[in-house]
């Protein structure tokens, strides 16, 4: 009897091992296609972009460029419009995500405390800002009520709260033990010196999921520029692509200007999406464990 439940255990914990090494390698190859599929547009489009036109007529250029050649760079950058919105978009993400975070942490704190006044009522009126949203056609509107059409408050100030984004800070902020906000207490902090001085120090992950959550939609976001500027010395880079894609489309009617525009593309999207690229590494570490205490509550 013993015998035979000995030979039982060793067969299931064989059969569990056999499972969790099948059920390894199937991971394993879903996440080397899925790589794969993700990278595959990226190092196709740095490819074409620095590759000889005649190799890309001839559909040779697949991982590796073919006729190596900066023409598309150096045309791209020869356009004094490029580097000036190159620094408009650093300028509108820096001073929009600063803004953001900021402005987003000090809605989420008082209404993660639960002895808040109205706690429950302001909540309501924030998630229902997320719910049902007035539309295009209002914000503008509004933004040219205020007189804030063609200045860089149309861009900073319609997008300082995300509500998506509060609702992941207030939860991590409720999350922090109550011990931290008695002892700040106990000190003689008030509400704010306790936010700034203790509760943003120890938010870190939070915080750096937020910055690369608003440096991402700050980054890539054009629509603000075309609603509400006039002057084309206003406009980010993603209005240049845009206008670059738009164009292309447009006029390309012969195989070399087809080819010129479609380098000029694939070169001016990298341009776009490389400080992104680089960054995200930095705050990588951040984001798991930020999104993970901020999105549970217990």
């Amino acid at each position: 009897m013993v015998t035979n439940q000995v030979r039982h255990n060793h067969s299931t914990k064989v059969r569990q091992a056999s499972g969790d090494r099948a059920f390894g390698i199937l991971n394993t190859i879903l996440l080397l296609l899925f790589c794969f599929f993700v990278l595959f547009p990226l190092v196709h489009m740095l490819a074409v972009s620095f590759s000889g036109g005649y190799h890309v007529l001839r559909g040779e250029v697949k991982f590796w460029p073919k006729g190596w050649t900066l023409y598309t760079y150096r045309s791209l950058l020869s356009d004094n419009s490029v580097p000036h919105a190159y620094w408009n978009t650093i300028k509108y993400t820096v001073l929009g995500t600063s803004l953001a975070v900021f402005m987003t942490a000090l809605c989420a704190y008082p209404l993660s405390r639960p002895k808040f006044f109205g706690r429950r009522f302001f909540n309501f009126l924030v998630i229902f800002t997320m719910l049902f949203n007035v539309g295009m056609v209002a914000n503008f509107m509004v933004v040219f009520s205020l007189h804030l059409k063609n200045t860089i408050f149309a861009i900073l100030l319609p997008t300082a709260i995300n509500v998506y984004n509060m609702v992941i800070m207030r939860t991590f902020f409720q999350n922090i033990p109550e011990e931290i906000y008695e002892s700040a207490n106990l000190d003689g902090a008030n509400d704010m010196q306790t936010f700034l001085l203790i509760i943003l120090p120890i938010s870190k992950p939070v915080v750096a999921s937020m910055i690369l959550f608003y440096a991402v939609g700050k980054w890539n976001e054009f629509m603000p520029a075309l609603l509400y500027f006039d002057n084309k010395a206003d406009f980010p880079m993603q209005m240049i692509l845009r206008n670059i894609v738009l164009s292309s489309q447009a006029t390309d009617t012969s195989t070399d200007s087809a080819l010129v525009g479609q380098s000029l593309k694939y070169a001016a999207i990298f341009i776009t999406i490389a400080p992104i690229l680089a960054v995200y590494p930095f705050l990588q570490r951040f984001f798991t464990k930020g999104i993970m205490v901020g999105s549970l509550k217990g």
